[in-house]
This record gives C-alpha cells, sequence and structure tokens, in this order.
C-alpha cells in the first residue's frame, strides 16, 4: 500500500472517530441499570455483565446480584452495548442508551436463540450501511430478488439483461447497455461499495444469482456519486444472516448450452457467509455476424465465482470480506464468402468461414470493509478495494493479414486498488449530514504485436511478407474524491439534499472539478411523489482503455491511420437537469413520469476500431443528451406486471480527441454538424409479467427499440425491433424431493430476425444480430 492510500485510509478514520466525538461530547454523568433473566423470566445471579461504549471498549464489568440486577455507575451518556453471561446459560446482549436523569431499567435475557439474536444485530447494521447512501433528488428503479425469480430465465439472466427491466435503459450489442443516451459511464457498487470498473469485454462481470436487490440510480444523483454517472448499479448481496441453505441449478438447451450454478448460505455464532459459483458453456457467445441462427465460431466458456464473509465484531459493528471472479473465453463469429484484400507469401485465398480469432477475459475483485454504528446518530463504513482486469485478443495470423492487412495481438490490463470511506451524522430530526472519501491507484499495461505489410501513403499493399511492429506502454494514474451533503426535512412532507463534491484525476491528463448537487423531494399526498434536482458532472475517461500509443510507428503500413492527429482523450463536464413524479393511482398501480436534460463539453463516447474488439474512449467538443421515461407497475394478488416507455436523443459536435480513430471525412462533416451518437435509440421499452396458479407460475418479458444508428457520421438507423420471451415454472415441495423449481423458457418466442448492428456507424467494426428463437430448460434444488 503506497502513502497515498494510507494517508486517505488514515483520513477516513479519523474523520469518523471526530464525528463519533461530536455525539458523545458534553459528557454527562449517567448510571446504567438492569436485569439478566433467563428464557422463563427467573432472575440469574452471579452473571458476567460486560459493558461497551459505541467504540466497542469496554469501559466496566461487574456481576449480578441475587436478584439478577446489576448498576454501573458514573459512566456519560450516550449508547453502551451490555453483554451477560452465565454458566448454563450462554451469553447475550443488549443496546441501551444512558441519559442524565433517573435510570431505566433494560433487561438481559439468557438462553435464546442465539441465531436470532445475530439475525436482529445483522439487519441493524444492514440499515445502517443503506442509510449511507442517499437518493433524495434522484430516479430509483428497484428489482427485488423475487423479480428475477419470476422473470423466464430466473438468476439465468446475464446482468445486462435484468437492468432492461428498468426505464430509459437501451440494448446493445456485446452485453453492452445503454442508461440515458450515455454509452456504459455506469458504476457499479455493491453493498455500498464502489467496484472499479474492468477492461469492457463481452462477458458480464457479476452473476446475476447473487443479487438480493439491484437499484439504478439515474438522474440528478446526490454528491456522494461521482465518475460515472450515467446510473449507479447498487447491488445489495444475498447473505448467510438469516439462516442456513443453498441450490443448485442446471440450465441448458438450444445451441448447445450447458449451465451449472450452485450457492451456499448460512452463519454460526457471529460469522455469516454466502458464495456462489456458476460455470457454463454454449455455442451462442456473441451475437452472429449474419441472420444465421446458428454462427460459425461462437464457442464461449465462461465462469464467475463470489464470495462474502461477515463476522459481528460486537452488535455495533461488523467487518466484511468480499471477493469474486469471472474468467470468459470467446471465439469470434465468422462470415463465410467474405473475399481477401490482400496478398500474403504469393497467396490470396482464404475460406472466412476457418478464422480462428478469440479473446478472453478476467475480471478479479476484492473488498474489506468495517462497518458499523453508535446506535444512535453516527453510522460509518470504510472499506479498502482492489480489482485485476486483463484483456487478451488473439488474431488469426494468416486470415487477419489476408482481410485486414493486420493481424494484432492486443493484451490489456488494469491493477486498480484504492481506499473509500462514508459517514452519516444525523445531527436532528430536520438535519442529516454525510461526508466521505475515495482515493483510487491504477496501473494499465498495453502490449500489443501487431502484424503489417509495407503500404504506400494511399494504403496499397507494397509487399507479400509481413512485419510485425510491438506497441507497448504501461501507465499508472489517480482518482481522488471528497464530498458533503446535508438532507434537510424542510416540513414533513418536503426534503432537501444539497452538497459539494470535489473530484481530480491525474492520469494522461490532469484535471480537476468541485461539483454542486442539489435534489427536492415533496410528497404531498401518500400516492404522489415529486423530486426534481441538478447535479455538475465530472467524467473522467475510462483509464484502462486510453493508450498513448504512438500512431507515427504504424507509418508506411497497411496499419497507417487516416488522421495522424490524437489530442488526449479529456473528462467530459456537464450540467444535469432532472424532474419527475410518480403516482400511485390505486392500492395495485403505480405509475411516474421523468424528464431529464444533459449539456456537455468534452462528451464522452466509446467506439471499436480495428480489428480487436475492444472499445476506445474519444471526446465530441459538445454534446447534448435529453429524454423522457415513462414507467407502470400493477401488483396484485398473483398478477404482477410492469411497462417502460423512453424517448431520449444524444447528439454530439466536434470530435476533439483520439482524431486518427477516423477518417478525415468524418471528421470534417461532424466538426459542423450535430450527429447522433451511435448508441443512441429515440424509442426504446421494456415489459413484462407474471401470473401465478396454485405452483405454476406463468411469465413474459420483452424489449422495443426503434433501432441504434448507423451509416456515414450515424446518419442513418436500423429498424424497429422486438422480442418477447416466454417461460412457464413449476414449484415442488414434495416429502422425497423437498422444495424444487423446474422452468422453461422460450426465447425470442415469435422468432423475429432483427439486426442491432450492420457494421456501420461511428465505431462500429462489424454486424451484430440479436438471438433467434430458442428453447431452454433448468432445475432448481433449494436445500
Amino acid at each position: 500500500m503506497n502513502h497515498r492510500t494510507l494517508v486517505s485510509h488514515g483520513a477516513a478514520l479519523l474523520f469518523a472517530q471526530a464525528l463519533s466525538a461530536h455525539v458523545l461530547a458534553a459528557p454527562t454523568s449517567a448510571v446504567l441499570t438492569g436485569i439478566v433473566t433467563d428464557a422463563e423470566g427467573r432472575a440469574v445471579a452471579d452473571a458476567h455483565v460486560s459493558i461497551q461504549d459505541a467504540n466497542g471498549k469496554a469501559v466496566a464489568h461487574t456481576s449480578t446480584g441475587r436478584d439478577g440486577r446489576f448498576t454501573v455507575e458514573g459512566i456519560e451518556a450516550g449508547t453502551y452495548a451490555a453483554t451477560a453471561g452465565a454458566k448454563g446459560l450462554g451469553a447475550a446482549t443488549r443496546i441501551t442508551t444512558v441519559e442524565p436523569g433517573p435510570p431505566h431499567p433494560f433487561k438481559v435475557v439468557l438462553g435464546k436463540d442465539a441465531a436470532l439474536e445475530v439475525t436482529v444485530h445483522a439487519q441493524r447494521l444492514d440499515r445502517a450501511r443503506n442509510g449511507l447512501l442517499p437518493e433524495v433528488g434522484s430516479s430509483v428503479y428497484r428489482i427485488t430478488q423475487a423479480d428475477i425469480n419470476a422473470s423466464p430465465q430466473g438468476e439465468n439472466t446475464p446482468l445486462n439483461q435484468v437492468l432492461l427491466q428498468a426505464p430509459g435503459v437501451a440494448n446493445d450489442s456485446y452485453g453492452q447497455v445503454h442508461v440515458r443516451g450515455d454509452h456504459a459511464d455506469l458504476q457499479y457498487r455493491i453493498n455500498g461499495i464502489i467496484i472499479p470498473e474492468p477492461i469492457t469485454g463481452f462477458g458480464q462481470s457479476f452473476d446475476t444469482r447473487i443479487i438480493d436487490q439491484v437499484n439504478l440510480i439515474t438522474g440528478a444523483l446526490p454528491a456522494q456519486y461521482g465518475y460515472r454517472t450515467a446510473g449507479i448499479v447498487d447491488i445489495r448481496t444475498k447473505s448467510g444472516d438469516t439462516g442456513n441453505g443453498g441450490s443448485i441449478d442446471v440450465y441448458g438447451g438450444s445451441h448447445e448450452t450447458i449451465q451449472t450454478s450452485a450457492d451456499v448460505y448460512g452463519s454460526k455464532g457471529p460469522l455469516s457467509y454466502y458464495f456462489a459459483g456458476t460455470l457454463g458453456m454454449n455455442n451462442l457467445g456473441i451475437e452472429a455476424p449474419t441472420s444465421d441462427g446458428s454462427p460459425l465460431h461462437d464457442h464461449t466458456r465462461q465462469g464467475n465465482g463470489f464470495g462474502y464473509l461477515s463476522y459481528l465484531i460486537n452488535p455495533l459493528a461488523r467487518v466484511s470480506l468480499m471477493f469474486g471472479t469471472a474468467s470468459n473465453q470467446f471465439q469470434i463469429p465468422n462470415t463465410p464468402g467474405v473475399p481477401t484484400n490482400f496478398t500474403l507469401n504469393g497467396s490470396s485465398t482464404f475460406d472466412s468461414a476457418n478464422l480462428d480469432e478469440t479473446q478472453s477475459e478476467l475480471n478479479n475483485f476484492a473488498v474489506l470493509a468495517l462497518q458499523g454504528t453508535n446506535g444512535g446518530a453516527l453510522d460509518y463504513q470504510v472499506a479498502l478495494f482492489t480489482r485485476y482486469s486483463r484483456t487478451k485478443f488473439n488474431p488469426d495470423p494468416i486470415g487477419d493479414l489476408m482481410f485486414n492487412g493486420v493481424a494484432s495481438s492486443d493484451f490489456h490490463s488494469n491493477h486498480a486498488n484504492g481506499v473509500q470511506a462514508d459517514t452519516t451524522y444525523r445531527l436532528n430530526d430536520q438535519h442529516t449530514l454525510r461526508a466521505g472519501i475515495m482515493f483510487q491507484q491504477e496501473h494499465a499495461v498495453f502490449n500489443d504485436s501487431v502484424a503489417v505489410f509495407p503500404a504506400d501513403a494511399d494504403g496499397n499493399q507494397l509487399s507479400d511478407q509481413p512485419f510485425t511492429i510491438n506497441d507497448s506502454n504501461s501507465k499508472t494514474g489517480y482518482l481522488y474524491s471528497a464530498y458533503v451533503q446535508d438532507e434537510w426535512k424542510l416540513t414533513s412532507k418536503l426534503t432537501l439534499n444539497y452538497g459539494l463534491r470535489y473530484d481530480r484525476m491525474d492520469e494522461y491528463v490532469q484535471a480537476s472539478q468541485l461539483s454542486p448537487r442539489i435534489g427536492l423531494v415533496y410528497q404531498p399526498t401518500n400516492a404522489t411523489t415529486l423530486h426534481a434536482g441538478y447535479a455538475r458532472y465530472f467524467t473522467p475517461p475510462a483509464f484502462e482503455l486510453v493508450s498513448d500509443s504512438t500512431i507515427s510507428r504504424f507509418n508506411g503500413t497497411t496499419n497507417q491511420s487516416a488522421s495522424t492527429q490524437n489530442d488526449p482523450v479529456q473528462p467530459e463536464r456537464s450540467h444535469y437537469f432532472d424532474i419527475g413524479i410518480t403516482q400511485r393511482l390505486t392500492p395495485a398501480l403505480t405509475v411516474g413520469l421523468d424528464a431529464y436534460y444533459k449539456k456537455a463539453s468534452n462528451l464522452l463516447d466509446e467506439g471499436q476500431f480495428g480489428s480487436a474488439l475492444i472499445f476506445t474512449p474519444f471526446n465530441y467538443q459538445y454534446g447534448h443528451v435529453y429524454g423522457l421515461e415513462l414507467t407502470t407497475s400493477y401488483k396484485q394478488d398473483n398478477l404482477s406486471a410492469y411497462l417502460n416507455i423512453a424517448y431520449s436523443r444524444a447528439q454530439g459536435k466536434n470530435i476533439n480527441s483520439a482524431q486518427f480513430n477516423f477518417g478525415q471525412d468524418e471528421l470534417s462533416f461532424i466538426a459542423n454538424n450535430w450527429v447522433f451518437l451511435d448508441h443512441d435509440q429515440r424509442v426504446s421499452a421494456s415489459f413484462g409479467g407474471t401470473y401465478t396458479i396454485g405452483k405454476t407460475t406463468l411469465t413474459a418479458d420483452g424489449i422495443v427499440g426503434s433501432g441504434l444508428r448507423s451509416g456515414f457520421a450515424n446518419t442513418d438507423k436500423l429498424p424497429w425491433y422486438a422480442q418477447i420471451n416466454l417461460g412457464v415454472i413449476q414449484h415442488f415441495d414434495e416429502p422425497l424431493v423437498g422444495k424444487v423449481d423446474a422452468r422453461l423458457v422460450l426465447i425470442n418466442a415469435f422468432g423475429r430476425v432483427y439486426e442491432l448492428r450492420d457494421g456501420s456507424g461511428i465505431g462500429v467494426g462489424a454486424p451484430q444480430f440479436a438471438p433467434q428463437r430458442a428453447l431452454y430448460a433448468g432445475i432448481t434444488k433449494h436445500f
């Protein structure tokens, strides 16, 4: 750990201690009294009693008298944990608040279920942790574990498809989703802790089955949230706090799909745990480049693992360890019948159906967190995190040269370490203060071995003998942030959240910004909620994707860039406005309407340039994004349904960084014209519903889109598309087999063939078709 990390960690702890000291300021002498009994209410004599303060420090030890009573005098007013124990009866802990004046006795009961007691403490800490994450003024869409289980694929649904259930989320190829007209720009948090983003790839970094609840937070975000601001994907994981159990799941079907998953959870004393893992393979790893439903060379092997350990230090604090891994291998699918463009060793023929390009991806992360509360005004969480991510693209050394004139073996890796500290201090009934810091160090490595042909100034091949250019570099970068905010209850119906956030980056460029945030929530009735907000955003480019490669080393080759200009990629700065209303029309039906507008300078976007399927960021000097979202949900008895419709418009003007990726004709056109971003989709919709009859659940979900952009400078767009998935789930609970769920799933039930990408547009390298009709079945055994 470097000195910067130690300084940040120390500052976070000092800040938390300072707040704690403020809570317990103005010491006043008080008396703590209590009684210890067994489960039948009989007094327990000679029970040992230990008293701890809000910091976990033992302040007194005593024993009970014959009547089971004990007294501790001369302590300061505040919140304490009293732990009592007696031979044959075990131990129990109770929380009490001591105030000046006559003492109020409290009871500690021995012999009760220790697991239940641990559960109560864990739930208290969960509430304290969730209270660290404000949502005032933003738009929040919540998806629970029950919602996921009731969808056609259940927990086998990839996370990106789970997010498609939320409004304003547009579907794209390679497992991407775009929220409110932004490319990527999503921040993932697990149990409130930021997980640094991995290198963009085809696979999903997190397994859906670990989710207890996922919240997508968008709009004008409170000061707590920074760097990635299109949406906060806040994952609250399953845990072992509520009992022991687990499940085994087998899922498979079309495209030779087979996937096996398992999870296990439980607790023993103060320790609780949750572990999950998935292994699978299929022959549709990446969207097909042709309308053929069974693409050539598209096999994938994927695996995910996740672990969560939590230990209760005392009733007011716990330490937790989270770790996860995702390891994925993909074949790049082929398009048959494509003619070659170059000659290699006198040969100009190569069957494009036999190309052998592959990509491997690895993403590991771990988090160690200390989280607690003083049982009254102060909650805190301090976390150390680390993440290692790497992507390796392996070309076909012969075929790529003959088709593209370039065969590039690309290795990218990124290692991030950091500290995050968040605190909440309830000043009084009207004001809740929150503050925190974050520091992150990243080290990125780029190691590319590029085979090319000699070429003239117009790109014409001069020799059929290739040669190799090695292009390697590395860089260390730093991110710093701090925030402070106040959630002010102006009245019982009106809440204001206002704050400031400071962000600084020291990467390929140095930049910083002080960002004000303000959000307002007004609830005139229990059925109506209005919100509005403004946020100033500072968004650095994805450090793991930016490279300072020397373009000139490829001059005179078939990999020469059309433009030699390569201005550094800048952070995006934007003003964001959001306003919305949610109305409960009936006890079963709720509707919401939300509008947003973003005005940006150095608008960030990403594209796939070159033969390797790795994204590269660039800027538009000017940008604006705006839209409207309608969301509805219905739930009554055994029927539930949702419908989301969104309108969005995302445009940019004048590309002012990484220009070498573009042709001069596109650069000139975009310099003088507003163009649509490649991921702009004017209209998107998602819908779904479930109906349960006895032990049988009928379920469906679907998406509709007006088509992503295509053509020169994104001046065209693809046709409308729609996809509906159907499922039936049968629940069994029989003496011999226990609890078992069986499901049958039909993907793209109506067999509509549609194209997500046609290979044209800004930063689009290849066509991709959505999956055609496919049939899957799964069985889950719960224990």
